[in-house]
């Protein structure tokens, strides 16, 4: 296995031969470096009239290994060759070292250079480079290996801690200038090398544009920066903020990184994303129904982006636009988020490497999630996943009514996990909620919608007339239909106005899954779900029409007979006890004419659940329903359920007028 280190480019800002003078100091060994027991010079040769000075060494190391694996392998130090060659004349250090011990098994190669900076000739620069090749080492290659890691990053963190820390002790001495070597007068001039110092990198650049990386972490980013020269099309270079964001989506795995930007910087180019910002101009239906936009800056500096998704109407959107011109505005939010968020570093003069979200689910319904805008949803989240990796910093997403779980376990599936786990949830509970966006959003700036004091210049959505839409048909044969999990198989449904049973599978197959019920005075509609299995979610969203309705979840705990007339509750059957063999697990609702109703319920038993509706005086339902397995239920919402359990009545059903 062969491992590859490289450092950030170094600067002292001192001149070169200073710098010489105080490397010079750290032989035959350094309290810095204790790892480094002894120096010894085994050839030293000037040339060219003192220009040139080639110096090699053996070096004594400890090793810096477990008491153990030092007994394993019989030795407690190595020995290194380290071989040096001075060029005063074109003011360079090479340094090349070797490992002496175990060469057979192991290569360890370092190359490091002393030059003085290319436009500032008072100053000096550093950098390194390593390759560590373990062929054999009686079974501890992995060992070895980190081992090697861990010295690496030692030995660069401390390097240019010493080279300062002599500094300062020439200082004291009042050796504070060394004059540069000048040849004798009557020296025959050498030819002088023309020099190529690509200045990559410095820690004070990382420190304060990309803030703080390990060693490993700033080799890898140089690894890939050097990579990406041999791109033969490259417009222009991508900055290094984007190199880290590739890096750190593929886990600092330097070739998936590689592969991961050219894809990208490939469609950048075929699709004209670089002049977007100057190209694009929002439609106007984007305009007057689009509810999202900038505001302000969380606590960290990064930009806020607010998008009311409740509120958005995402079929009039998709059938106005079309799906590419949707890609398109989300695309145009995501390069203006960029340039946003360099603004800020800018202007914080601190690293900022990405923005926030924060979206509002008030009004979010089964509507929602019908499936071409879900399609367009998940094709969006893919194209930004894909380019712009690790923008998104945090997700703060507020008032989720209790169906969220259904639309976040869909979507949640095409998010990767580091991304998953920037999302913060809050329920409908506005006064704690605005407690929870304290940590992150000065009072100041949280929405007026949220109950804060702070103006907003974003839409506020609503439906998009259909003399807007571009689309005649847009899958029609689906416009109605949500898009669900797929529900347990063990939970059976009864149908009674059917007069049959039908798994919840097969009841997906049906085109349109809202089923209208109309209901005389004094009647009820009755749905029996027979669960077993616990911990599975049922979900509900209605429309009520014409006349007021009360709506009730009961559990019942004693089997059920099956039941043929509608007009005929379960209650009249046979005798029930309220808290003895039935229980009222969601208060009853009073759902007002024209309202759309939505909840959902964890199923913790094996037991009958029944939706019950009954109608004073005779009104219309319009009903969807769907069961989600607990396998497919995702447990980060569980926090949310809780919350809603203490609600009252209304909040619990999450009422969307």
């Amino acid at each position: 296995m062969v491992q590859k280190f490289q450092s950030p480019v170094r600067v002292y800002k001192y001149p070169f031969e200073l710098v010489m003078k105080a490397y010079e100091r750290r032989f035959p060994k350094c309290p810095q470096m204790p790892i480094v027991l002894d120096c010894e010079i085994i050839k030293d040769e000037c040339l060219e009239n003192g220009a040139k000075r080639n110096t090699s060494r053996r070096c004594k190391l400890a090793v810096d290994a477990p008491y153990i694996f030092k007994k394993l392998i019989g030795v407690d130090f190595v020995y290194f060759l380290q071989h040096n060659f001075l060029d005063m004349s074109n003011r360079t250090l090479s340094i090349e070292a070797v490992n002496e011990s175990f060469s057979s098994r192991i290569e360890i190669f370092e190359r490091c250079r002393y030059y003085a900076h290319p436009d500032n000739a008072d100053w000096t620069c550093f950098d390194q480079t390593a390759t560590l090749d373990i062929k054999n080492f009686f079974g501890f290659e992995h060992s070895m290996e980190k081992m090697g890691m861990k010295q690496y990053t030692q030995t660069t963190l401390k390097g240019k801690e010493i080279i300062e820390y002599f500094i300062s002790q020439l200082k004291e001495e009042g050796v504070t200038h060394v004059e540069r070597w000048v040849p004798p007068l009557d020296a025959p001039k050498s030819p002088t090398t023309e020099q190529h110092h690509d200045i990559l990198l410095d820690g004070d650049f990382i420190a304060r544009n990309l803030g703080q990386l390990s060693p490993m972490q700033e080799s890898k980013l140089l690894e890939l920066r050097k990579m990406l020269d041999g791109v033969d099309d490259l417009e222009r270079m991508p900055s290094y903020q984007t190199i880290l964001r590739f890096l750190s989506a593929r886990d600092w795995h330097v070739s998936q990184a590689y592969a991961m930007l050219c894809d990208s910087l490939k469609w950048r180019r075929e699709h004209r994303i670089d002049s977007l910002l100057e190209e694009y101009h929002k439609p106007a239906v984007v305009v007057d129904h689009f509810p999202g936009g900038w505001h302000h800056h969380d606590k960290d500096g990064r930009p806020i982006y607010i998008l009311r998704l409740g509120h958005m109407d995402v079929k009039g959107l998709l059938k106005s636009l079309g799906m590419e011109d949707l890609l398109r505005l989300a695309l145009h939010i995501c390069e203006e988020g960029i340039q946003k968020i360099n603004e800020s570093a800018e202007r914080l003069d601190k690293p900022v490497l990405n923005w926030s979200l924060l979206v509002d689910l008030e009004g979010l319904s089964m509507r929602h999630l019908w499936r071409p805008g879900i399609k367009a949803l998940l094709y969006i989240t893919e194209t930004v996943e894909r380019n712009y990796p690790e923008t998104m910093g945090r997700v703060l997403v507020v008032r989720a009514p209790r169906v969220f779980p259904i639309a976040w376990t869909i979507v949640s599936a095409f998010i990767d996990e580091h991304t998953r786990s920037k999302f913060l949830f809050y329920g409908p509970d506005c006064e704690h909620m605005k407690d929870g966006l304290a940590q992150y959003i000065d009072e100041e700036i949280v929405p007026d919608f949220l109950g804060g004091p702070c103006k907003t210049m974003i839409h506020e959505g609503g439906l998009v007339p259909k003399t807007l839409y571009k689309m005649s048909s847009l899958e029609d044969h689906d416009d109605e239909t949500p898009v669900a999990s797929r529900a347990a198989s063990a939970c059976v449904v009864d149908l009674p106005n059917e007069g049959k049973r039908l798994s919840a599978a097969h009841q997906h197959d049906h085109k349109n899954l809202y089923k209208t019920v109309e209901l005389k005075a004094g009647f009820t509609h009755e749905l029996l779900i027979r669960n077993m299995d616990p911990k599975s979610v049922l979900t509900w969203d209605f429309d009520v029409l014409r006349n007021d309705l009360h709506f009730t979840l009961y559990r019942v705990t004693e089997e059920l007979p099956d039941k043929n007339d509608s007009a005929v509750s379960y209650f009249d059957l046979q005798d029930f006890v309220e808290g003895v063999n039935f229980f009222r697990e969601e208060p009853t609702l009073i759902c007002r004419h024209k309202e759309s109703v939505q909840g959902s319920h964890v199923m913790h038993h094996n037991d009958s659940y029944l939706m019950h509706w009954f109608s004073p005086s005779g009104a219309q339902l319009n009903i969807f329903y769907e069961v989600l397995s607990s396998v497919n239920y995702k447990g980060s919402m569980t926090s949310l359920q809780s919350a809603f359990s203490s609600n009252s009545s209304a909040a619990s059903s999450c009422q969307s007028r």
